[in-house]
């Protein structure tokens, strides 16, 4: 048994964390709380997973036991780098799953939970050195990376080691208001195999949409319900969970999406900010250009007076161009899509591709406004509900 620092909140004293024998986790610094531990153990399941169905190093970026973001490890492009504020795009790959996983949203990644599928190197390791980020879980570290680690949050920084290998079997089971509750737990692996039943007109899914779509999907298994994503080049861009009507989740998830392709609009690139201002900052203000119309006249005068210029904003027909450029962004649900007023939205947000569970007894109107939009979709017949 190990003792947690406080349980959900601070004056829940009693915490601590039961492990079985052998134990498949490691704590190599650090130590985790009960949130920490919550957001760690579901993040692992995630990158394990997607690692699994793609053959490629995955990451996933956490907050309150939902994924921020979560992506596989894929080359770098400049405009990337530019709209993250990066130094390089010489990463490793699983260095460039993580960088990718926590540019998906880095409001909410900030002081996140992150996991990787394979071994921690230094180039990962160099590049949280400068993030502000609460722990990391891996299946190794390589010696030198482990010590820069050890250097974070003044030696402070929860490092967790997991077995690879392990996967528990049978039931799962938790206590609610002294009542417990037993299930048999979701090993239910996701795979390419599970896209095959298109039910569109649309057919043409590339492989690397295949890719796109399996982060959608398997993400979506990992993540508090109802919920939906979207994703786009192997990598998460916009989730929307944890509402109780899909329609919201899907706004959401489209909203932040359209929010994550115009950082890299021109205006946004181009933004004259005064000297001083920190990254975490500048992603804030970024966040409030986007939603400049939102604002109220002194949330637009705080935002103002950080900027040398008065920038020029980005008018609605130019925000339907720009993301209008963006081919074969993928939207994931984690249950059925009930009416048709969500791929109308996703449609707003240049969606082509849609995965979902399908069987609702409106299924036919949903394969009728995919096939309107040109879009595909696909079918896995899986309910993915987490709670």
């Amino acid at each position: 048994m190990i003792s947690l620092r406080y349980g959900t909140n601070p004056h829940q004293t009693n915490a601590s964390l039961e492990l079985p024998e052998p134990s498949p986790l490691k704590v190599l610094n650090g130590a985790p709380g009960y949130i920490n531990m919550l957001d760690a153990l579901t993040s692992w399941q995630l990158v394990r997973e997607l690692k699994a169905a793609t053959g490629k190093a995955s990451a996933a970026s956490y907050k309150h036991v939902s994924p921020a973001g979560a992506a596989i490890g894929k080359p770098i492009d400049d405009a990337f780098k530019e709209s993250q504020f990066l130094k390089t795009t010489d990463f490793s790959e699983v260095a460039s799953a993580y960088v990718r996983a926590r540019g998906g949203d880095r409001l909410c990644s900030f002081g996140d939970a992150l996991a990787v599928s394979d071994t921690v190197d230094g180039s990962l390791a160099q590049f949280l050195k400068a993030e502000v980020s609460d722990l990391i879980i891996a299946p190794a570290y390589e010696p030198e990376a482990l010590e820069i680690l050890k250097g974070k949050k003044k030696g402070g920084f929860v490092i967790l080691e997991m077995d690879y290998d392990f996967m528990p079997e049978g039931d799962e089971s938790r206590e609610i208001f002294g009542i417990g509750i037993t299930q048999t737990r979701n090993s239910r692996l996701i795979t390419k195999a599970d896209l095959e039943n298109v039910v569109s007109e649309n057919t043409n899914i590339s492989e690397s949409t295949l890719e796109s779509l399996l982060v959608a999907a398997i993400s979506l298994k990992y993540t508090q319900s109802n919920s939906i994503s979207v994703a786009y080049d192997g990598q998460i861009v916009g989730v929307g969970a944890g509402q109780q009507s899909r329609i919201h989740c899907t706004r959401l998830a489209c909203d932040k999406a359209d929010k994550w392709f115009l950082q890299m609009h021109p205006k946004v690139r181009g933004l004259d900010f005064k000297d001083g201002i920190k990254k975490v900052d500048k992603t804030n203000l970024i966040d409030q250009y986007l939603l400049w119309d939102s604002l109220s006249s002194k949330e637009e005068a705080a935002m103002l007076q950080n900027f040398n210029t008065r920038p020029e904003p980005i008018s609605l027909d130019e925000r339907a161009e720009w993301n209008r450029q963006y081919q074969d962004i993928c939207l994931g649900s984690d249950a059925f899509i009930p009416f048709r007023d969500n791929i109308d939205r996703a449609n707003r947000s240049n969606i082509k591709h849609v995965v979902e569970t399908g069987g609702s007894l409106r299924t036919e109107h949903i394969v009728e406004a995919c096939n309107d939009y040109g879009m595909s979709l696909t079918h896995t017949g899986i309910r993915s509900f987490l709670h």
